[in-house]
């Protein structure tokens, strides 16, 4: 049975679901349209806001991992085109990616395995959550891949599309997503948390629109949340999300640094939820063949950018005190997840599968009243970095 969601755009400015927006992902790994900020669209400022349903089928468990998540009839159908080749060589990327990735955790971690759910649904896509919880070095890990077949209503295409003539009524539009997203939070307070996601969003050209483009764009990013600063570690993890981008394009990091920092940040605390990375949306102002390279890479870079500061940290002694530093900062990121985060806060509106979108908060956290670190202590360098970010590398 299929369910609805209502999007609703911010108040000061139009935002919708198509060429201008982009998928995000929910913890679940579910990719659906989202509301999100697009520079390049600032004259939409007096449009009012748009309101409308996205749909796609609930899941059903499955016992075993199938080969692929794509419909039958999407190869079949688009066999010749580039479009349908993008759609299996990502699942296909994001799949190894999630093996891959758990493989080298569970080594990090010394005993302690994934725990697998299969899931599909029946007008095609599924995806594979995994979870690792209370092991040696990990509190929780979740890495989640997902293939997502949906509709996106005909009012979001009509304001997405600005210069469309306000006569054209085009029907529903079909999408299509895929992505993995994974939080890790180690146990031990010099050990950083790491976050990742990317994804691959399309939308059909609409039947009753004829000449209509497909749109097709690529997001994602990577992000350091430590509790403590080691400046070897974080240069080490920036200097490799550096060198993935630069293999690519000489701007991509800067411009992507900047993003993360702009992105995780915590309004009401007026600081970042922790020290950045990479982060990018709505990408597809380059070549489609060279930003599924990228990200590919970006994917990849993962482990060698995280498993070797894990490794060093993991088993560092820890006081009581540095423990409840951790927890506090543990706190921070459950409230930027659940106040800000767009892909967890969509996925509780929208009535998706609640275990799979709350994998991204730790075992524990902590609130303390009016808690202010020492000026000069370390607790107070990593505040103070969060709120004015550093240039890394």
């Amino acid at each position: 049975m299929a369910h609805s969601a209502a999007i609703t755009s911010a108040p000061s400015y139009s935002l919708t679901a198509l060429p201008f927006t982009t998928t995000y992902s929910s913890p679940s790994g579910i990719f659906l349209a989202k509301p999100t900020w697009n520079p390049k669209m600032l004259h939409l400022r007096s449009r009012p806001p748009v309101r409308a349903a996205v749909s796609i089928e609930k899941e059903t468990p499955e016992a075993h991992r199938p080969d692929t998540f794509l419909r039958e009839s999407d190869d079949q159908a688009h066999s010749s085109s580039s479009s349908s080749s993008v759609r299996a060589r990502f699942e296909k990327m994001i799949r190894e990616a999630q093996d891959t990735v758990c493989t080298a955790l569970e080594a990090a971690d010394g005993g302690a395995n994934f725990k697998e759910d299969v899931w599909s649904r029946p007008g095609g896509g599924g995806g594979i959550s995994r979870v690792l919880q209370d092991g040696a070095v990990w509190e929780k890990a979740g890495v989640n891949v997902s293939v997502v077949y949906g509709v996106m209503p005909p009012e979001a295409y009509r304001a997405a599309k600005a210069a469309a003539s306000p006569d054209q009524k085009p029907g529903p539009i079909p999408f299509f997503a895929a992505g993995i997203s994974s939080v890790l939070h180690p146990k031990n307070p010099f050990a950083p948390t790491l976050h990742f996601n990317y994804r691959y969003f399309e939308t059909e050209a609409p039947k009753d629109a004829p000449g209509a483009p497909r749109q097709w764009w690529f997001g994602g990013g990577t992000d350091l949340t430590p509790a403590y600063i080691f400046e070897e570690d974080v240069k080490h993890f920036h200097s490799t999300q550096k060198k993935a981008c630069d293999k690519f394009n000489p701007d991509f990091y800067p411009r992507f640094k900047k993003w993360c920092d702009d992105y995780f940040y915590i309004k009401h605390r007026g600081e970042r939820r922790g020290l950045g990375g990479i982060f990018f949306d709505d990408l597809n102002d380059y070549d489609q063949e060279m930003l599924l390279s990228f990200a590919t890479e970006c994917a990849n870079s993962v482990i060698p950018a995280y498993i070797p500061i894990i490794e060093r940290r993991k088993d560092l002694p820890f006081t009581e005190q540095q423990k409840a530093w951790q927890q506090l900062r543990r706190g921070r990121y459950v409230e930027f997840n659940l106040v800000y985060d767009r892909g967890t806060t969509f996925g509780l509106k929208t009535g998706g599968r609640i275990e799979s979108i709350l994998v991204s908060l730790p075992l524990t956290a902590r609130w303390e009243y009016d808690h202010k670190p020492e000026e000069g202590s370390e607790e107070w360098k990593l505040l103070d970095a969060c709120i004015n970010p550093k240039e890394w590398v």
